[in-house]
C-alpha cells in the first residue's frame, strides 16, 4: 500500500459552525445562557458522573487545529502542546488552517475538559479537571508535511507525554489507513491509551465511516440529535461504531474566545474522551480495554434497535453516570478489536523462516591424480582407439559381407546347373 498523496487524500474536520451565541467575558444573567445550553451535561449523565469524579489526574490529547491561547475557559487547562504541521507554533496553540479549521481544536477541547469562567458561568467541559495536550496539525492543503506522518508523529508524542486519552475528530474518507499509523496506534495501545475517533458526517459529504475510525481498537463515536436519534447530517454509519453521543446544537470556544454553536461527530468525540477520562480518574487501576469496556457496556439501549453493535448507534447512547458508577464485569481484550491481530492477517502475514545461508567451509575427498602425458603419434599410424573401435569392426563387416557374397554366388550356380541338367 503506498503513501497517501494529497490528490488520493482528503481529510476532513468533522465540525460544522451553527451560529454564535454569547462572547466570553460579556456580562451574563444569573442563569448562564452557555451552561444553560450544554444539555448533554444532564441528559447524558454527566453531571452525576460528577459527583464521584470530575477527572482530576488525567490528561486527554487533542489532536487537531490547535487550542487557542486566549479564552479563558483554558486556563489552567493546557499542558503542553506541540506542533506537527510545520505551520503552526511549537506549543501547539497557534491556530492552524483557514477560516473553517482554524477553531476546530479549540472547539474539540473545550468540549473535552474547558473550565468555564467561573464556578458556575461559561462553558464547561465533560472532564473539568482533567489536563489538555494541545497537539496542532493541518487539515487538507494546510500543512506541506504528509498528513499521515503528521498524525503518527503526534499520536507517539501524545504518549510520551503521558496522555491517559487521545481524541481524533476528523476523517480520510478513506476506508484504509496509512501503514505508518499501523505502529503508532500500536505505540498508543501498547501503553494503556484510550483512543477515540470521529465516526465522520454524512452532512460534509463522508458517506461512511472512513479511517482513523476503521482501525481495529479504536473506540468511534456516532452522533445523536437532542432526541438520541442518529442525526442524518452530523454523523455517519458503520460497524465499527461503538458508542453514540450527541453531535447537533453543541457548545464551543472559538480561539478568540467567542462561544458558538455548532454540529459534528467531532464534537460527540471530545464528550466521549471526557467521559473516558470520568472512567480513568475513577477507576485508576483500570486499563484501556476494560475503559473502553465499561462505556460501551453501560451504554443506554436505543429503542426499537437489538443488534449490537448497531451501524448507526453502536452499543447505544452514552450513560456517563452508569460508566463511572456501575458494576461492569472484568475483561482481557479490547471490544472494539485487536490491531495487532489484523496486521498479523493483512499486513504481515505468517511465513516460514527463511532459511540463513551457511559459509562453513566443506571437505571434499581429493581428485585422483592425472594420467601421466603421452607423446602424440604421427595423424598418419593408427592409435589403439582407431584399431578397436573403426579398423577392426570394419574388417570384420567387410569379411562377413564377401562370405555372404560368396555363399550366394554359389547357390546361384547350383540352381542352374540343376536345370540344365533336366
Amino acid at each position: 500500500m503506498t503513501r497517501w498523496g494529497r490528490r488520493s487524500l482528503r481529510v476532513v474536520a468533522l465540525g460544522v459552525l451553527v451560529v454564535v451565541t454569547a462572547t466570553a467575558g460579556a456580562v451574563v444573567p444569573p442563569t448562564d445562557p452557555a451552561r444553560q445550553a450544554e444539555y448533554w451535561l444532564d441528559d447524558y449523565g454527566i453531571r452525576t458522573a460528577w459527583e464521584t469524579t470530575r477527572g482530576a489526574g488525567t490528561t486527554i490529547a487533542v489532536i487537531d487545529t490547535g487550542i487557542g491561547r486566549g479564552p479563558a475557559e483554558f486556563d489552567g487547562a493546557v499542558a503542553a502542546g506541540a506542533d506537527f504541521s510545520g505551520a503552526g507554533s511549537a506549543d501547539g496553540r497557534a491556530p492552524v488552517g483557514g477560516e473553517t479549521d482554524r477553531d476546530h481544536g479549540s472547539w474539540v477541547g473545550s468540549l473535552a475538559a474547558s473550565r468555564g469562567t467561573g464556578p458556575d458561568t461559561g462553558m464547561i467541559g465533560v472532564a473539568p479537571e482533567a489536563e489538555l495536550l494541545s497537539l496542532s496539525i493541518g487539515f487538507g492543503g494546510n500543512s506541506e508535511i504528509p498528513f499521515a506522518d503528521q498524525v503518527a508523529d503526534a499520536m507517539v508524542w501524545a504518549v510520551d507525554q503521558g496522555a491517559d486519552v487521545i481524541n481524533l475528530s476528523f476523517t480520510t474518507n478513506l476506508l484504509e489507513w496509512d501503514p505508518s499509523w499501523d505502529d503508532a496506534f500500536l505505540y498508543a495501545y501498547d501503553h494503556d491509551v484510550v483512543v477515540v475517533v470521529a465516526a465522520g458526517n454524512r452532512g460534509t459529504g463522508t458517506d461512511r465511516v472512513g479511517a482513523p475510525a476503521t482501525i481495529p481498537g479504536v473506540l468511534t463515536v456516532g452522533g445523536v440529535d437532542r432526541q438520541g436519534v442518529a442525526s442524518q447530517e452530523a454523523s455517519t454509519q458503520g460497524i465499527t461504531i461503538g458508542i453514540s453521543a450527541p453531535s447537533e446544537e453543541l457548545l464551543g470556544v472559538s480561539a478568540d474566545g467567542r462561544v458558538v454553536v455548532w454540529n459534528g461527530t467531532s464534537g460527540a468525540a471530545p464528550i466521549v474522551a471526557g467521559v473516558a477520562a470520568l472512567v480513568r480518574s475513577a477507576h485508576p487501576g483500570l486499563d484501556a480495554n476494560n475503559v473502553i469496556n465499561r462505556i460501551v457496556k453501560t451504554a443506554r439501549a436505543v429503542p426499537g434497535v437489538a443488534a449490537q453493535p448497531d451501524p448507526l448507534y453502536g452499543y447505544g447512547l452514552l450513560d456517563a453516570a452508569a460508566a463511572v458508577s456501575a458494576a461492569v464485569p472484568a475483561v482481557s481484550t479490547n471490544p472494539m478489536g485487536d490491531l495487532s491481530e489484523w496486521i498479523r492477517i493483512y499486513r504481515r502475514a505468517e511465513q516460514e523462516p527463511v532459511p540463513v545461508p551457511t559459509t562453513t567451509a566443506v571437505a571434499l575427498p581429493e581428485l585422483p591424480a592425472a594420467d601421466a602425458p603421452t607423446e602424440p603419434s604421427p595423424p598418419f599410424l593408427p592409435s589403439i582407439d582407431t584399431l578397436v573401435y573403426g579398423t577392426v569392426p570394419l574388417l570384420g563387416a567387410s569379411v562377413a559381407a564377401i562370405l555372404m557374397a560368396l555363399g550366394v554366388t554359389a547357390a546361384v550356380r547350383r540352381i542352374r546347373s540343376a536345370r540344365a541338367s533336366r
